[in-house]
């Protein structure tokens, strides 16, 4: 594979984790604060309940940074002149 196909694929591999850290961060947001309280739409674990997100933000920093890096290299190895 060529400089541009492997900057191609850092940039694509970078975009599928930027979706997936959101998925991951929608799913756990909708079901930390969706309809109701948590855990069968009753009152009786709320006492077990915690806010997801630090974690969220924690996961979602770690992956716009490696996306981030991932999209740096990607243009930095399409711009490479042909040898």
């Amino acid at each position: 594979m060529n400089g541009r196909g492997v900057g191609l694929l850092m940039i694509v591999v970078a975009a599928l984790i930027l979706f997936a850290a959101a998925f991951v961060s929608y799913e756990a947001l909708t079901e930390a604060y969706g309809a109701g309280p948590p855990y069968y739409s009753q009152t009786t674990n709320m006492d077990k309940w915690r806010d997801p997100l630090p974690e969220i933000l924690l996961g979602d920093l770690i992956a716009t940074s490696v996306s981030g890096i991932l999209i740096w290299a990607g243009i930095r190895k399409l711009r490479q002149p042909k040898l």
